[in-house]
């Protein structure tokens, strides 16, 4: 069964913020995946329905399957590099602050 892939590497948004969104698709269809996506008030879900209709055009244009009978068979969030920065604080000290990035991963399949 053929399956379609879309990546999103190097996103800047911590890896457990973007599970969180990514959990709530895993396993629907696309079409209530992005009606899910679209009323979710989370940072990362805007990032991951760009993504989701991007595995959507590449299951359409690339293997010609059918954009009714697909649904979201895999999703999943690894952690990216992580950017250090440093803020300064009391009495000459120095706090790191760390900037999470994310590879988010979307395969559908059809049905």
């Amino acid at each position: 069964m053929p399956e379609a892939k879309a990546h999103a590497n190097y996103v800047r948004i911590a890896p457990r913020k973007a599970q969180l969104v990514v959990d709530l698709i895993r396993g629907k269809s696309v079409g209530e995946a992005i009606a899910i996506l679209r009323h979710t008030p989370k940072a990362a879900s805007p990032i991951v329905e760009k993504l989701l209709n991007s595995a959507i055009a590449n299951a359409e244009h690339n293997y010609q399957m059918n954009v009714e009978r697909l649904y979201i068979s895999q999703a999943y969030v690894n952690q990216g590099p992580t950017l250090k920065r440093y803020r300064p604080r009391a009495q000459g000290r120095a706090f790191p602050i760390k900037k999470r990035t994310s590879h988010i991963t979307l395969v559908v399949s059809e049905k």
